[in-house]
């Protein structure tokens, strides 16, 4: 099954990777939806950051950030093997990650701040997560 997305290169483009990585159309559902059929492929989504302060989208703009609690997402997710970073920001967590034993893959970010790379580019390195 494949999923055609338009792509705008001005919106964050992870939920039209998503739609194309599971053949589904995330991107068109209420995201309420979004996250049983992502886990339903075996996919969990999780911000790396519990907190922060931020104006704006802009991962640049992060100030004060604290971790999310690594510890409670090893209890509720025994069987997690594999952990994708979207982007470079959240990549910097990315060796805590492998030092606890897990498969760390630090990926392109989807933002349309991101534009050194196309569409077709990002998705291309996001369907690593599988290998």
């Amino acid at each position: 099954m494949s999923v055609a997305c338009q792509i705008n290169q001005n919106i964050n483009h992870l939920w039209p990777i998503l739609s194309a990585l599971t053949g589904e159309p995330l991107a068109d559902l209420p995201y309420a939806e979004r996250l049983p059929r992502l886990l339903a492929h075996g996919i969990g989504l999780w911000d790396v950051l519990g907190a922060c302060e931020r104006e704006g989208s802009l991962d640049s703009a992060i100030r004060k950030p604290a971790a999310n609690d690594f510890a409670r997402l090893r209890e509720l997710c025994p069987r997690l093997h594999t952990v994708g970073f979207n982007g470079q920001t959240s990549g910097k967590f990315a060796p805590q990650f492998a030092a606890a034993g897990y498969r760390t893959v630090v990926l392109p970010s989807t933002s349309p701040a991101h534009a050194a790379m196309s569409f077709a580019q990002k998705l291309a390195a996001w369907r690593a997560l599988g290998r």
